[in-house]
């Protein structure tokens, strides 16, 4: 059993900061890539940010020079720094990680959070 537990989300003016964390535990082997989705009311789901085990990274256009992703390996856990933020950021953020996991052989797996809401008020 893999579980991704998110904190961090909350009420922010525009302009301020928040920082996104995702932690995962269980039966982990090894954590692949690990990646920051958010989903705004009647929109769908889209990616904000990947890092891949080696550090690299990927953002969407709308939020780069503005979010940082970043990661502890040794501690399985993902972080979104997110600054200037806009009202256009308000959504329900989900932490996501391809997590190979042992149980008698080895298999691959998406695993999501369980969604963290943030609001950007103007």
């Amino acid at each position: 059993q893999v579980q991704l537990v998110e904190s961090g989300g909350g009420l922010v003016q525009a302009g301020g900061s928040l920082r996104l964390s995702c932690a995962a535990s269980g039966r982990i082997f090894r954590v692949n890539a690990m990646g920051w989705y958010r989903q705004a009311p009647g929109k769908q789901r889209e990616l904000v940010a990947r890092i891949t085990s080696s550090g690299s990274t990927n953002y969407a256009d709308s939020v780069k020079g503005r979010f940082t992703i970043s990661r502890d390996n040794a501690k399985n856990t993902v972080y979104l720094q997110m600054n200037s933020l806009k009202p256009e950021d308000t959504a329900v953020y989900y932490c996501n990680a391809a997590i190979t996991v042992y149980t008698g052989s080895y298999y691959t797996k998406d695993y999501w959070g369980q969604g963290t809401q943030v609001t950007v008020s103007s």
